[in-house]
């Protein structure tokens, strides 16, 4: 069964927690996918994962990048799985067409704008009339995260 663990960010942006939670996900032994906005956003988050850190590299690409079934991370627009990901990462509101067929779907969303948290609210609903098992946690000040 797919659980979805909604990620509240409170004190860090997207572009320094999606990274981190990246890493975790990859030391476990998974690919993911990381389903954005627009293509811009795409763009954006495949140079966010190339500079983050000095000392620290995550193996992604999109579209641009071409070979998608061999990225670890593959970051797209699409409902599409070409890496054969087993963590969905949604950012910027998205949400899957079809939340099975992953593991687990990871849901960050902005806490500090309203839009974003009532969005957010309605894709729980979505998900819990789904029947998939929920998660909530929430960002702490020093970027880890508490279950809530």
């Amino acid at each position: 069964m797919t659980t979805v663990g909604f990620y509240h960010l409170l004190h860090w942006p997207l572009e320094k927690a999606l990274p981190k939670l990246l890493e975790k996900a990859l030391e476990r032994g998974h690919r993911a996918i990381v389903l954005a906005g627009s293509q811009e956003r795409v763009e954006d988050l495949n140079n966010v994962l190339w500079t983050y850190d000095d000392r620290s590299w995550l193996p992604h690409g999109s579209s641009s990048d071409g070979l998608p079934g061999e990225q670890p991370i593959f970051l797209t627009i699409d409902d599409e799985n070409p890496n054969g990901a087993d963590v969905l990462v949604a950012v910027d509101g998205r949400e899957p067409a079809v939340a099975g067929g992953f593991a687990r779907i990871i849901d960050l969303f902005d806490g500090r704008d309203a839009a974003m948290v009532a969005a957010a609210r309605q894709r729980w609903r979505r998900y819990l009339d789904q029947g998939l098992e929920l998660t909530y946690w929430q960002q702490t000040e020093t970027g880890g995260w508490e279950k809530k």
